[in-house]
C-alpha cells in the first residue's frame, strides 16, 4: 500500500493529475526570485520550452538570453557562480549537460561555481522528437563528475521543492526533467527527501524491493499494486538523489527482501542501475533485475509507446520482480 506516514497522492491509482515536472522549475524559479536576489536564470533560446519565462517577466534584470550557445551559457554562468550569483542555466539535458559537457566540466564543476544545471527533455518520454532529442545518457555524463549533485524529482511538486532546495546547496548540482506530463504522486504535505531514499510502498512481509527515479516512479508504482493482486508484497523506493546517495537507506532496503529491480528512463549503463549495483556489490550483494534502456537509442513515438516498446512499463517491471525472486532462491 501507499505509505501512509508520506502523505502521498490518495487519487494515484484513480485518474491523477499530470503535470510536466519542468513546470515544478518554473515555479520554483519565481519563488527563489522573490527570496534570493542572488538568484539569475540564463537560458540558450529556450525560455518558453523550458518554462524560465515567468521569471523572466518577474525579473528582466536577472535573466540572461544567451542565444544557441550552450557552452557559452555554461562558462557565463559559471562566473556568476564564482561571483556570489546563484544561476540556473536551462536548456534540454541533450544541449546541457550534452553538447556542452566539457565546458561544465571545465568551468563549472572543477572551480566548484556555484551554478545549478537545469537540463530539461530528458528520457524517452521526451517521445516525437526522437533520439536526438531523448536524453537518455545524462546522469551517466554528470554523476561522473566529482562534487556534482545529482537530482531527479519524481513529480512536479517535488521538482519545485528540490528546486528551491537546491538554491541552498553550495556547489554546483544537476537537475533533470521531462517535458511530459506525468502523474502527481506527491503532496505538499510530503516530506521532501532532502538527499534521503523514501519508501512510497510499503507492505508486512516485502519479498522484492524496487528502486525507482524520476517519473518511472509512477510506473513501480502500478506493478507493486499488480504485484499484490498476484499475492507478492514489495517495497518501492523513490531514489531523487543519485549523487549524494543515501547509501545506507538503499543497503537497509534491500536487506529487508534480498532482492531488486531497478527502474530508470535511461540507459541502465551509467545510470540508477549502475549505481545501486557498485553500493550493492560493496557491501550487501543481493540479485538486480534492470528496468530502462539497454544500450540502444529510443525512437520516435508517443511517450505512452515508447515506455512499452522498451518493456519499462508496470508489467515489464512486474515480471522482473518475480524473475528476480526466483533468482534469489
Amino acid at each position: 500500500m501507499l505509505n501512509p506516514n508520506l502523505n502521498l497522492n490518495e487519487k494515484l491509482f484513480d485518474n491523477p493529475e499530470k503535470v510536466a515536472t519542468r513546470e515544478g522549475f518554473g515555479q520554483a524559479l519565481v519563488r527563489l526570485g522573490k527570496i534570493n536576489p542572488d538568484v539569475v536564470v540564463l537560458t540558450a533560446d529556450l525560455k518558453e520550452s523550458t518554462k524560465c519565462e515567468e521569471f523572466a517577466k518577474a525579473f528582466p534584470n536577472r535573466f540572461f538570453e544567451v542565444g544557441v550557445a550552450e557552452q557559452n551559457l555554461a562558462a557565463v554562468a559559471a562566473g556568476l557562480g564564482v561571483s556570489g550569483k546563484v544561476p540556473f542555466i536551462a536548456s534540454y539535458s541533450v544541449f546541457s549537460p550534452g553538447k556542452n559537457w566539457e565546458t561544465i566540466r571545465t568551468t563549472i564543476v572543477y572551480n566548484k561555481a556555484n551554478v545549478k544545471i537545469a537540463g530539461h527533455h530528458a528520457g524517452i518520454i521526451t517521445g516525437p522528437d526522437g533520439a536526438t532529442h531523448q536524453a537518455t545518457e545524462d546522469l551517466a555524463l554528470t554523476q561522473s563528475l566529482p562534487g556534482l549533485s545529482v537530482f531527479i524529482p519524481c513529480d512536479a511538486i517535488e521538482a519545485r521543492k528540490m528546486t528551491v532546495e537546491s538554491a541552498e546547496i553550495e556547489g554546483p548540482v544537476y537537475l533533470r526533467y521531462s517535458r511530459e506530463k506525468t502523474p502527481l504522486i506527491t503532496t505538499e504535505e510530503t516530506p521532501s527527501p532532502k538527499g534521503k531514499v523514501a519508501t512510497f510502498w510499503t507492505s508486512e512481509k516485502p519479498q522484492v524491493t524496487i528502486f525507482a527515479t524520476g517519473h518511472m516512479v509512477y510506473y513501480a508504482l502500478l506493478a507493486a499494486k499488480n504485484l499484490e493482486q498476484d499475492g507478492i508484497q514489495s517495497l518501492v523506493i523513490n531514489v531523487s538523489s543519485l549523487k549524494p546517495l543515501d547509501e545506507e537507506g538503499i543497503i537497509e532496503a534491500v536487506k529487508k527482501t534480498g532482492c531488486g529491480v531497478t527502474v530508470e528512463d535511461h540507459q541502465i549503463i551509467g545510470g540508477l542501475g549502475s549505481t545501486i549495483s557498485q553500493v550493492l556489490a560493496k557491501n550487501t550483494p543481493a540479485p538486480l533485475e534492470f528496468i530502462g534502456l539497454r544500450d540502444v537509442f529510443g525512437q520516435s513515438g508517443e511517450a505512452s509507446e515508447l515506455i512499452k516498446e522498451y518493456q519499462m512499463d508496470e508489467k515489464s517491471i512486474a515480471e522482473a520482480a518475480k524473475k528476480v525472486i526466483k533468482r534469489k532462491g
